[in-house]
């Protein structure tokens, strides 16, 4: 497992945009997968969109396809997650996650290492 510190949270106008931070500890964060989950009052936590180990391959939960980007600098042991033209359906709180292996993993319950969770609120 590694240990994930996400920032970059916060209040934006609809329309607007945020990015996300996920800082991993440890060496061998080149090694895991890296996915963003939200989670908003009362309903599931939801795959957002995902990266590989590599960075090469991304996937995006169609909600947020061509408006979100997730990419990654292992040198930096960061996992960003750009986020553009902001709905207020999008306001949750936002989780990295992380995983051991190379591919893009969407299930939830793949995942062993999570952040803690910065809260994204967007304005009408």
């Amino acid at each position: 497992q590694v240990q994930l510190v996400e920032s970059g949270g916060g209040l934006v106008q609809a329309g607007g945009s945020l990015r996300l931070s996920c800082a991993a500890s440890g060496r061998t964060f080149s090694t895991y997968a890296v996915g963003w989950f939200r989670q908003a009052p009362g309903k599931e936590r939801d795959f957002v969109t995902g990266i590989s180990r590599s960075g090469v391959s991304t996937d995006d939960a169609a909600s947020v396809k061509g408006r979100f980007t997730i990419s990654r600098d292992n040198a930096k042991n960061t996992v960003y997650l750009e986020m553009n033209s902001l709905k207020p359906e999008a306001t949750a709180v936002y989780y990295c996650a992380a995983v051991r292996t190379p591919g893009i993993v969407v299930v939830r319950s793949s995942y062993d290492s999570w952040g803690q969770g910065p809260q994204v609120t967007v304005s009408s």
